[in-house]
């Protein structure tokens, strides 16, 4: 079983959420502070981090902007409130999914399994290396390299990217998307797919609010191409 590091300020939660993933086998630390939980980053390199998006010093948003800086692991923000400015400055700092507090811990299994299902059994991906452009993606090893220099991505934005890549003109609606990239089948917040959509067009469009490869169909959703 993955290794979680749980950054979270609540005892109650951090204990009850840690004792509830420790049962199903795996292995988690548990982080009162981001400092803390930063400085266990380096020495337990965990395979998925849990991140309370209010914390006190260093808040959620902080952390999940200095964790990738130097590391693509797969990160879940935990909010104990649905607010929308709060989700989205979430997702936007380079968090993978969030889920709203409290949760049982089938829920939170239910979505780390999810999240690490993207890279194990990633959508639309076939062998070989594909040139698009000044981007070139690598299928097989899961990397994408732009001008020669290869783009650090995040779990979800290389989910995203090899789905719509391997379907060029097609057009996505956001429901599809959360369906085959995020594994969520029921009408889940479509704000997963705009968030996701930005972070990646930030990284691979030259200008970003031009783009060239993932193009907005108004009213539906995203496609990628024409170059």
């Amino acid at each position: 079983m993955p290794r979680v590091l749980l950054i979270e300020d609540d005892p109650s939660i951090r204990e009850g959420v840690g004792l509830g993933l420790r049962r199903r086998g795996h292995e988690v630390q548990a982080a009162e502070t981001g400092e803390e939980g930063l400085a266990m980053m380096a020495d337990f390199h965990p395979e998925l981090v849990l991140l309370d998006l209010m914390l006190p010093g260093i808040n959620g948003v902080q952390v999940c902007n200095r964790i990738r800086q130097t590391s693509e692991v797969p990160i879940i923000m935990l909010t104990a409130r649905g607010d929308d400015f709060d989700i989205v400055i979430g997702l936007e700092a380079g968090a993978d999914d969030y889920i709203v507090k409290p949760a049982r811990t089938e829920v939170i299994e239910a979505r780390i399994k999810a999240v690490l299902r993207r890279l194990s059994d990633p959508v639309g991906t076939r062998p070989g290396i594909e040139g698009h452009g000044e981007l070139t993606i690598d299928r097989a090893g899961l990397t994408v390299a732009k001008n020669g220099e290869r783009v650090a991505l995040a779990p979800s934005e290389i989910k995203l990217l090899l789905h719509l890549s391997a379907s060029p003109e097609q057009v996505f609606s956001r429901q599809q998307l959360l369906e085959y990239v995020w594994d969520h089948s029921y009408h889940a917040d479509a704000r997963l797919v705009d968030a996701c959509v930005r972070r990646l067009r930030h990284k691979i469009e030259d200008p970003a609010r031009s783009p060239r490869y993932i193009q907005t169909v108004r009213g539906f959703g995203y496609r990628f191409g024409p170059l």
